[in-house]
């Protein structure tokens, strides 16, 4: 029966594991030590090693020959583990083995001891599937676990598993394994198999499975299917993808604005059976790396890519703004996230590079590198016209005939120092503030007439025989006004309140508003005569 190659090359120790050297490393010491934990958790995106040092470690803590930590994978223990002979380690999968009578069962086999082995071991995969009462029941048995139970739970989603489980292991987290080390590691698989495989297809298939190891051999083994001999264009017809050629040539035709060159390129990928969603994921790709080389001066550890395609993009990125790459990339991104909505997605492909070959996405075109981008330049244009009509109105009015004004000379007053809270002394500068306000505010002047003030801390109390002033000061704003003359009088702010002045009996009617806006009115008149 033939053996899928990500089953075939899956590492027997962990010196074979690739890309985990922070992880492999502690482990194998941890064996060799004789100090491995009771409970392991494994974190990471898909195709990691996260399986595969699971069972590593379950071979190396009951193997009875052990290398340096490394399992010896002679001994009757390691062939029994890896054919799935030995029944004390355990593996089972979360996703479809998450209820609490599984956890149940579990926890009560757990109790027993290993019958060939020196621990029993359970590996939970994808763990944090299981349901809420299942975790319950788990955290039960390894709040108190037997001497001889290893627990090792493995997950893709970290957040969803109960934080009363991760604090009882020991977490770690597998990162994603570089793109080089995925080449090597297939260029090495090809040398032990019937077939061959260029570097050029090797990079390609490291970049597509985005950081996995098996994606990277399970999509190898697609491309032996095809041909005995994997090159670029091998693997682009495999995975489904657009070859570069196609991707440079659609970039620079949306680069160049050229809407029936790209909507042209569009319909060929689309019918020689290349999907539009990876498409779309192809463009934001090369677009993205077309952002790193214009925004850095050595792009080569951020970019994936050979070397004349390295060449080519910052060739691109030299012929493009920033701010016009941003735009595309934006342009593909929403695109890519209106395909799962969309009924007919190579129309909404189509929109988008329309949009971004017109200049649809902005009021304005971007213009190529070098240039002030449009937004810049309408903002530069709005201005210029402010300016101009300021100056044409700054003319017309000193055409207009001027009327002489007398200015009253407001000497600067200096601080006063603050009178102590609770005790009350006459404001002395009231009778010049109300002189100041017959010329500058006589509406605010007729209100205070045969006013006093008094001064209390940083408060300001007014006395006056209008019934109306607490209320007048309060409308549009007045008081604020008051306020503000207070401080330039005695130099530092002060909160007014106004007091109710005791009256003599009389018959007299408080004056109406509208005699007091005469007043003022007519105290305006005579204060423009005297000037």
């Amino acid at each position: 029966m033939y053996l899928a190659l990500y089953r075939k090359w899956r590492p027997k120790v962990f010196s074979d594991v690739v890309s985990q050297e922070h992880i492999t490393q502690t482990l194998q010491n941890q064996v060799r030590l004789g100090k491995t934990a009771h409970a392991y958790l494994f974190t990471g995106s898909r195709g990691t090693g996260k399986t595969t040092c699971s069972k590593i470690l379950a071979k190396a803590v009951n193997c009875l020959h052990p290398v340096d930590g490394n399992p010896c994978l002679e001994c009757e223990i390691c062939k029994g583990i890896e054919n799935g002979s030995i029944l004390d380690v355990t593996e089972m999968d979360a996703a479809s083995n998450n209820g609490v009578d599984d956890i149940r069962d579990l926890r009560d086999e757990a109790s027993y001891t290993p019958s060939s082995c020196r621990y029993r071991v359970y590996i939970i995969d994808e763990v944090h599937m299981l349901s809420t009462s299942a975790f319950n029941a788990l955290l039960k048995i390894m709040e108190e676990p037997p001497p001889h139970v290893l627990f090792i739970l493995a997950t893709t989603e970290i957040h969803k598993v109960p934080q009363t489980i991760v604090s009882r292991c020991q977490q770690y987290d597998f990162r994603r394994i570089r793109p080089a080390d995925i080449a090597s590691r297939l260029l090495e698989v090809s040398e032990n198999e019937d077939f061959t495989l260029t570097e050029d297809a090797a990079r390609l298939i490291a970049r597509l499975a985005d950081g996995g190891m098996r994606d990277a051999l399970s999509l190898l083994d697609q491309c032996v299917a095809f041909s005995d001999h994997v090159d670029p264009d091998v693997v682009a017809s495999t995975a489904g993808i657009a070859g570069s050629e196609q991707i440079f040539a659609l970039a620079d035709a949306i680069l160049k604005m050229d809407a029936g060159e790209a909507l042209r390129l569009v319909s060929e990928l689309y019918e020689n059976a290349k999907g539009i969603d990876r498409l779309c994921s192809e463009m934001i790709s090369h677009f993205r790396d077309v952002l790193l080389c214009r925004s850095v001066s050595d792009p080569t550890g951020l970019v994936i890519c050979l070397p004349d395609e390295l060449e080519r993009l910052q060739k691109q990125a030299a012929s493009v703004s920033l701010d016009r790459v941003m735009e595309i990339l934006g342009g593909f991104q929403k695109c890519l996230d209106n395909l799962g909505r969309s009924v007919n997605k190579k129309v909404e492909m189509e929109m988008t590079v329309i949009r971004l070959c017109t200049g649809e996405n902005n009021a304005a075109v971007r213009p190529a590198a070098g240039e002030p981008s449009p937004d810049m330049a309408v903002l530069t244009a709005r201005i210029a016209e402010l300016e101009r009509m300021l100056t044409a109105g700054l003319q017309n009015m000193q055409q207009m005939p001027v009327r002489p004004r007398v200015s009253v000379p407001r000497p600067v007053q200096a601080a006063e120092p603050d009178v102590p809270a609770g005790k009350q002394e006459p404001l002395t500068q009231w009778g010049d503030l109300l002189q100041e306000l017959a010329v500058r505010e006589p509406a605010l002047y007729v209100l205070l007439q045969d006013s006093t003030a008094m001064r209390s801390g940083n408060v300001v109390s007014i006395e006056s025989p209008n019934a109306m002033l607490k209320k007048l000061l309060l409308a549009d704003n007045i008081g604020a006004k008051l306020a503000d003359i207070v401080e330039e009088k005695l130099g530092s702010r002060h909160r007014l309140r106004v007091v109710k002045q005791e009256q003599k009996e009389t018959t007299e009617v408080p004056p109406a508003l509208d005699d007091i806006l005469q007043k003022a009115a007519a105290r305006d008149v005579e204060v423009r005569v005297r000037e």
